[in-house]
């Protein structure tokens, strides 16, 4: 049992106060997650040269800025940083396959968490409103977030294990549910070279994404084929550069509900984690469809 929350601002005039209006659509959900939490962010994109990755590493204390000068001087390229807690927003002009490479044989204790032009990635042990209040995220702006409480009953609770989980580019997904074969799903990805760093089975379920996307296939066409594919019980949200999407597996018998005014769309586990939003008693309010794929913002 977990949940999860995502929230798209159709009203750029909302921006400045989306932390704030987040906040309390992931604390309401601490019921059904009091193990760990986490949020991916977007906002701040930077330059078409450039490529953020959200870093994360077990010591709070870790020196960030130290290995921003190593990268810096290693593969003489521009770098900046931004630390938070145990986790780092890094910024630099270096090719992508280059830095994880670097990062692998120079920092390997060092977790890549999330990479794209905006997204940001922030997840830890813990209770919900504890973590959101050790990322500093309530005074944050930006476009959407989504979220995700976690209670633990398939793997360890670790901030590995926490959620989102990276699916690619300014891609990402969080989980209500069990997946059943995600055992076999792993032997077959690992074989197609994809790698992982926990045994949790939403780190599968984003894998596969991954690779789907890799492959050509669109958001949307990875959707498709993760419904026929994915077997269990699942609701996903899955946070995009330009928006979220909500799948529900052909049963749905997990919890979804969603709402949408003029400005803005939101997805949550329960009502009671939207009923705060402003306008939320005007909003249309449904339960998604079993097998339906729904996507806001450009793709």
């Amino acid at each position: 049992m977990c949940g999860i929350v995502g929230l798209y601002l159709k009203n750029a005039e909302l921006q400045s106060q989306l932390g704030s209006m987040f906040k309390p659509m992931l604390v309401e959900m601490s019921s059904r997650g009091p193990d760990s939490a986490g949020v991916a962010i977007y906002r701040n994109p930077v330059e078409s040269s450039q490529i953020k990755f959200s870093l994360a590493h077990s010591n709070p204390g870790f020196l960030w800025e130290t290995l921003g000068t190593n990268l810096s001087a290693s593969l003489n390229c521009e770098v900046s940083t931004s630390t938070v807690a145990s986790h780092c927003i890094l910024i630099t002009d270096a090719a992508e396959t280059e830095v994880i490479s670097w990062l692998q044989t120079n920092y390997p204790e060092v977790r890549i968490v999330g990479s794209g032009k905006s997204i940001e990635i922030f997840k830890e042990v813990g209770p919900p409103e504890m973590v959101y209040e050790q990322f500093d995220l309530e005074k944050a702006s930006g476009t959407h977030m989504i979220g995700h409480t976690r209670m633990a009953t398939e793997s360890a609770v670790t901030t590995a294990g926490s959620h989102p989980f990276a699916t690619g580019a300014d891609l990402c997904l969080v989980h209500n549910g069990s997946l059943s074969n995600h055992n076999l799903l792993r032997v077959k990805l690992e074989h197609e070279g994809i790698t992982f760093q926990t045994e949790n089975d939403t780190e599968v379920a984003a894998a596969y994404m991954t690779w789907k996307i890799r492959s050509g296939a669109t958001l949307r066409q990875a959707l498709e084929d993760g419904i026929n594919e994915l077997d269990g019980f699942y609701t996903f949200c899955i946070g995009t550069q330009d928006g979220f999407a909500v799948v529900r597996d052909p049963i749905a018998c997990k919890h979804a509900v969603m709402a949408e005014t003029d400005d803005w769309v939101a997805m949550a586990t329960e009502f009671r984690a939207i009923a705060h939003l402003p306008g939320s008693d005007q909003a249309k309010i449904w339960e998604p469809e079993p097998s339906t794929i729904y996507i806001w913002g450009e793709q």
